[in-house]
């Protein structure tokens, strides 16, 4: 889960933009190929970047929370998004294929160990790449905690945000007749995949307009349309996890394994007024990792952007550095 865009005046703030040096297709497994960038400093202290979705794709702000002097920033588009291809590809597309892509990147890079820093979806994928790795995993750093259960689920497709914004939950509703309605992830997904363009681009908009629309506390229930192509491929990737309740094995075994990764270090960053990714999760992940402190932003939804939420990322990642100059 994540918005689709995080640019705007609330980022000003951060690192001002730097180009990569480094930017090239990685042939992975199963006839998909990454997009993957690094920037900053060659020999700095790696961190990759998770982004959101699943079906979003990594920006140029992505870059903008971490010092180029002191970090050597690593960027991919997860299988089937942004420049990765196939685009909206879900064939050969799990988490247990992208845990694997971020070990083949890391190998790729000769990477020993790196910090993971990711959002929403990201952080749902960060936390179970530590899980399967821990020892590669240095910090965890997370923002807007998604830990894909269907208590989540249930709230974001099921009614529950729909209760605190009715209009714009009609029209998400709207378009799938009423004997239909009890489930919507199955629902639209019988529409994302008729194989039809047509029909896949209309119904593919509305899906990533629903989300996008209570991304940021200050939405209007309103958002811009994202493009077609672009709509399409988030919605169709989003709900294949999301109907394959991310290829997890059990209901809630990210908390369940915590133990795993309860040594390693972490912050997690919460918007208070997340409608997308309520703090409730944020909390129960705390309360089973030791090593990590809970930073709730006050005045702050979901978004990436959410100008709390970005002050508070820069902070750490500042601190981070600081702490890493040191020693």
């Amino acid at each position: 889960m994540d918005k689709y865009s995080g640019q705007n005046s609330a980022v000003r703030h951060l690192y001002p933009s730097i180009d990569p040096f480094d930017q090239r297709m990685l042939q992975v497994s199963d006839g998909h190929t990454l997009y993957v960038e690094q920037s900053g400093n060659p020999g700095g202290l790696p961190v990759v970047v998770l982004h959101g979705g699943p079906g979003g794709g990594c920006s140029p702000v992505m870059r903008r929370f971490f010092d180029p002097e002191i970090y050597r920033i690593v960027l991919f588009d997860q299988r089937g998004c942004g420049r990765s291809r196939p685009n909206a590809s879900v064939r050969a597309n799990t988490t247990w294929h992208l845990v694997e892509d971020i070990e083949t990147i890391r190998s790729e890079l000769e990477i020993e160990s790196w910090m993971v820093f990711g959002g929403s979806w990201g952080a749902t994928l960060a936390l179970i790449y530590a899980q399967a790795h821990p020892i590669t995993v240095r910090h965890l750093i997370l923002r807007g905690v998604f830990l894909a259960t269907q208590a989540e689920l249930d709230w974001f497709y099921g009614g529950g945000a729909g209760k605190f914004w009715p209009e714009v939950w009609a029209r998400f509703v709207d378009p799938i007749p009423e004997d239909e309605r009890d489930d919507l992830i199955a629902a639209y997904h019988r529409r994302l995949f008729s194989g039809d363009m047509h029909t896949e681009m209309r119904f593919g908009k509305t899906w990533s307009a629903w989300e996008n629309a209570l991304a940021s506390m200050g939405m209007n229930g309103r958002a811009g349309e994202a493009p077609g192509d672009y709509a399409r491929a988030f919605a169709r990737l989003e709900n294949h996890f999301f109907t394959n309740k991310a290829f997890l094995e059990r209901d809630g075994q990210i908390l369940q394994d915590m133990g795993r990764i309860a040594h390693i270090p972490g912050d997690i960053v919460q918007g208070r007024y997340d409608m997308i990714c309520p703090p409730h999760s944020a909390w129960m992940l705390a309360q089973r990792w030791p090593e990590a402190e809970l930073h709730m932003v006050r005045d702050a939804g979901h978004a990436l952007s959410e100008p709390g939420i970005s002050s508070e990322l820069l902070r750490i990642m500042d601190s981070l550095a600081e702490a890493e100059k040191e020693g």
